[in-house]
C-alpha cells in the first residue's frame, strides 16, 4: 500500500520588520525540503490574513479554527508546521501556543522557550543563572527617565542599544558617547516597548547551530562573522556587507568550547529543532578566549546562504535530510 504523505506548512510572514525575510526563509525551505516525502505548503501568516500558497500560483484562506483550508472541494489539513516566523508571532510563543491548543507538531521550542528566548534581557539574565557568560545590560522601557551619564559608567562606552523583544536586525545602534543614548533608545523604542543597552564586548563574532532528536545531537561548525560595519546590522546580514567565514578561523580548543556550550545551552533551555546561538569570543586577563553568548535564534534564516544551510554543508550534511530528521523526530 502506498504511504500517506504528510502535509507540511511552512509557516512564514509574521508582523515585524523581518516580514520580508521570513518569506525568503520560507522560499528556502520549500526548496529544501523532500517532495517525494512530504507535500509541502508555505502559509503566509500577517496579521488576521493567513493563506496557503498553491502550485499554481493561486491562495486559499487558513481557517483559523482547525489550520485548515479548502482546496477543490476537499478539506487539507496540516501534520506539521515548521514557523519559519522571525519576529512576533513566531518567535515569541503566541504561534507556539495556536499549535499546542490545536495538537499540531511544530519545528520549534515550546511556548515558555520561545519567550524567554524572544526577549534579551530576561534570557540573559536566567542563563548567567547556569554560569553562561553574558553582558552586563540594563533594560528601559518606554516612558522610562534615562540619565545618560549613569548608564555611560554602569556599561561604559562604546555600548549597544537594542529592542528587547523584537528580532535582532532592526532598532540596533553602536552608542560612542552618552549624548547619542537618546536618539538610540528613539530608533529601538519604534521596534519594541522595552529596550535592552548593553556592554560593548570586543572580539571575534561567532554563529553556530545546533538540532538535536530522540537518537542524535548535532552542532555544526560555527561560521565566523567580519563586517567592515560597525556590528552585524541589517546590511551586514541581508545586503552582503559581510564576510561569512565557515569553520570558523578560531583555535580547535574554543571550537569545542563554543560547541559544548551551544550543547548545554540547549538542554537548559530544552529546546526543539534548530536553533542558531551568536557568540562574541573575548581574551581574558590571561589572554585565553572566552566564549560570550550574544542571543539566541530559535527560528534562524534558512535562505540557500544563511548560517544554517551554509554550517550543514560544511558538516557535511544535506540540509535535506536534517530538515526530514527534524518532522520526523515529532512523531516518534
Amino acid at each position: 500500500m502506498k504511504e500517506i504523505k504528510r502535509n507540511i506548512a511552512i509557516v512564514c510572514g509574521g508582523d515585524s520588520s523581518e516580514h520580508d525575510v521570513s518569506m525568503r526563509s520560507a522560499q528556502g525551505l520549500y526548496s529544501f525540503f523532500d517532495k517525494e516525502r512530504y507535500n509541502v505548503y508555505i502559509v503566509d501568516v500577517k496579521g488576521q490574513d493567513w493563506h496557503v500558497q498553491l502550485a499554481d500560483d493561486s491562495t486559499e484562506q487558513i481557517d483559523k479554527n482547525d489550520f485548515t483550508f479548502v482546496h477543490n472541494g476537499e478539506v487539507v489539513e496540516f501534520d506539521y508546521a515548521y514557523i519559519t516566523i522571525h519576529g512576533t508571532p513566531g518567535e515569541n510563543g503566541l504561534m507556539q501556543g495556536y499549535f499546542d491548543l490545536l495538537h499540531v507538531p511544530y519545528s520549534t521550542s515550546g511556548v515558555l522557550v520561545e519567550a524567554m528566548t524572544f526577549d534579551k534581557y530576561v534570557l540573559n539574565n536566567y542563563l548567567r543563572g547556569f554560569g553562561v557568560n553574558v553582558a552586563d545590560s540594563i533594560l528601559l522601557r518606554r516612558g522610562d527617565e534615562v540619565d545618560e551619564e549613569a548608564v555611560a559608567a554602569r556599561l561604559g562606552m562604546p555600548c549597544f542599544v537594542k529592542p528587547a523583544n523584537d528580532g535582532s536586525s532592526f532598532g540596533v545602534s553602536k552608542v560612542k558617547e552618552p549624548d547619542q543614548l537618546a536618539a538610540a533608545l528613539r530608533v529601538a523604542f519604534m521596534e519594541s516597548n522595552e529596550v535592552m543597552v548593553e556592554s560593548y564586548m570586543k572580539g571575534t563574532e561567532l554563529s553556530i547551530g545546533c538540532y538535536k532528536t530522540a537518537d542524535k545531537a548535532v552542532v555544526f561548525p560555527a561560521t565566523e562573522v567580519v563586517t567592515k560595519n560597525e556590528f552585524f546590522d541589517y546590511d551586514a546580514k541581508y545586503n552582503g556587507q559581510v564576510q561569512e567565514i565557515t569553520p570558523a578561523r578560531i583555535a580547535p580548543e574554543t571550537a569545542k568550547a563554543v560547541a559544548d556550550e551551544t550543547s548545554r545551552i540547549y538542554d537548559i533551555l530544552h529546546c526543539n529543532g534548530i536553533i542558531r546561538i551568536d557568540y562574541i569570543i573575548t581574551k581574558d586577563a590571561e589572554g585565553r578566549d572566552q566564549v560570550n553568548m550574544l542571543e539566541i535564534n530559535t527560528t534562524p534564516g534558512m535562505t540557500p546562504t544563511s548560517f544554517i544551510p551554509q554550517q550543514v554543508r560544511a558538516a557535511g550534511l544535506n540540509i535535506t535530510d536534517v530538515l526530514t530528521d527534524i518532522v520526523e523526530n515529532q512523531f516518534k
